[in-house]
């Protein structure tokens, strides 16, 4: 499912010395990830002082990436290190207001569609599983099972849920009783776990995280090919809408598509600082597999007396996209937060309150601060005011800077006295002044302005750096430079795998331990729908330099989170 890794899945439970093993792997992959932790955790020193202690962000984002980012969503209250067991993540109030935008977002517009939501049991058997192993062994390692009650061992032990499909698809088979029940359309909202054993980061690989997932039956393939792109728009719209994060939206090749799956359809975001690609969510056409391996059948509406398997769909969303924004957009002072998931928008930061002033004037002051800030409310503005003492405001600047509040508003005696309100973008830092009068306009636009300036800023870095090559000497270099590259290719999944090979390269980049690495091969990330403008000309040859295969069409590769 979606954004993370395969569908769900493994052998049921192994034997006595297959569980040996996988109990000596897993303590392994625990020493792994506790002693990542500790590489997470560990903080540098700056004049003198421990970087937790500094309120700012330490390091800079072009070259200290992964410790800047880690800083950014730990400063800024994104999230918070949960230091019982590694590779867990708090998610704090900041960052559950960004998701549940995205959650309202998405919501309103798969109801339109037709979908209900549900909730399904976060347990499931080795029985259910079972039916999936052909298709998903890669996953049993990511397995996390429950083996004890209290202190009784379970005579049956159960996995939590890496994703769905085993826990759903037999009460699908019991409940489509009819082609007249098809479009079947069931969504859920929950977290799911997969005991990662690689380097885990804050949102983009954790081991529990928060997505949604859809799973519909369809009577054609027809009319599920129509629902994998409707709702792959609307991933789109997520990240392009909300995020102000633009994506590439293609078909995966057959090596990267959803395991067990017909075909993948995913929207392909990019990351400037690093140059790499990072697959946002996925939609995807799961055909009859999962209906024939659950005997999912319904009669034929063309065929009477005949029975037919339906045409299955699944697709999902992740708490992932919050560390995409947050890549993307923020800088060496923290957070840059698009207005329309910001959960303040703009920030009334009272400025020009003297010693010299008498009480009776400081509270004047404040009161018609207040009166401001009601009317930019009553505009629709999600603000707030900031009259917290014992900070100047420089400090408070400072504050809502690394939080990420898209516009700061400062009110003093000198602005009183020319009917004013100043401004700061958090985008730009331009800044300027807004007449009293047209406060309950002004403030609006401008934060739509932030809003669509931010995306043209981020879809500008993408385009320049998705470059068509042809010429394979130019691919590596390509890399390097932090580009994605479109390159014909033959889609053959041997031909693919190899290219990986050949293009790693010496040069050492910042892992997300911070620790320096070579860097990794491309792999592919889609086969965009919007191709080229060049089209490939008959007998181009797949660019590998290996393969003599004819190329078939663009494919879009890079390195990759």
């Amino acid at each position: 499912m979606a954004d993370a890794a395969p569908p769900a899945a493994a052998a049921a439970e192994p034997s006595k010395s297959a569980q040996k093993k996988a109990e000596k792997a897993a303590k392994m992959a625990q020493a792994k990830a506790e002693k990542a932790a500790k590489v997470q955790t560990t903080v540098a020193v700056v004049g003198g002082k421990k970087a937790d202690d500094i309120i700012g962000i330490t390091v800079s984002k072009a070259d200290h990436f992964a410790q800047w980012y880690q800083e950014v969503v730990l400063k800024a209250e994104m999230i918070e290190y949960y230091n019982e067991i590694a590779g867990f993540y708090i998610l704090r109030p900041p960052a559950m207001y960004v998701w549940n935008v995205i959650r309202k977002w998405f919501q309103e517009r798969i109801e339109h569609m037709g979908v209900e939501e549900t909730s399904f049991p976060m347990f499931l058997s080795s029985k259910s599983l079972e039916k999936e192993k052909d298709h998903v062994e890669g996953f049993a390692p990511e397995l996390a099972w429950v083996t004890k009650a209290g202190d009784k061992d379970l005579e049956v032990p159960v996995a939590v849920r890496p994703t769905s499909e085993a826990v759903m698809y037999p009460y699908y088979a019991k409940w489509i009783r009819s082609h007249r029940d098809l479009p079947f359309r069931l969504n859920q909202w929950n977290s799911v776990v997969r005991w990662e054993a690689k380097q885990t980061t804050p949102f983009l690989r954790a081991r529990e995280f928060l997505w949604q997932e859809g799973h519909t039956a369809h009577v054609s393939e027809e009319m599920a090919g129509k629902e994998v792109l409707e709702i792959l728009e609307l991933y789109a719209g997520v990240y392009e809408q909300l995020l102000a994060v633009p994506v590439v939206r293609g078909r995966k090749t057959e090596n990267e598509k959803f395991a067990g799956g017909y075909y993948t359809t995913t929207v392909e975001g990019y990351i400037p600082t690093n140059g790499r690609g990072i697959q946002g969510a996925t939609s995807h056409c799961l055909g009859q597999n999962f209906s024939k391996m659950f005997d999912i059948t319904v009669e034929d509406p063309n065929q009477k007396g005949q029975h037919m398997h339906v045409w299955q769909n699944s697709w999902g969303l992740s708490t992932r996209v919050i560390g995409v924004m947050v890549m993307i957009h923020g800088d060496d002072k923290g957070l840059v937060l698009p207005p329309r998931i910001s959960k303040v928008q703009a920030i009334l930061i009272p400025v020009g309150l003297t010693a010299k002033m008498t009480a009776e004037e400081k509270t004047a002051h404040i009161a018609k601060c207040d009166e401001l800030l009601a009317e930019i409310k009553k505009a629709g503005v999600r603000a707030d005011i900031d009259v917290r003492e014992g900070y100047t405001p420089a400090w408070k600047f400072n504050d809502w800077e690394l939080k990420g509040v898209p516009l700061r508003l400062e009110f003093g005696p000198k602005d009183a006295a020319k009917d004013v309100v100043s401004y700061a973008r958090r985008d730009t830092g331009e800044k300027g002044t807004v007449p009293l009068a047209e406060l309950a306009t002004a403030i609006p636009a401008l934060l739509e302005t932030v809003q669509k300036a931010m995306y043209d800023k981020a879809d500008k870095a993408f385009r320049e750096h998705r470059l068509v090559i042809q010429d394979w000497s130019k691919v590596v270099p390509a890399l390097d430079d932090k580009n994605v590259v479109l390159i014909p290719h033959c889609l053959d999944m041997k031909c693919e795998d190899r290219i990986k090979d050949l293009t790693k390269s010496e040069e050492q980049v910042e892992g997300p331990d911070g620790q320096k690495a070579p860097s990794m091969g491309m792999k592919s990330l889609c086969i965009p729908f919007e191709q080229p403008a060049e089209k490939i000309a008959e007998g181009t040859k797949c660019l590998s330099p290996e393969c003599e295969r004819a190329a078939q069409t663009w494919v879009m590769f890079g390195r990759s989170y």
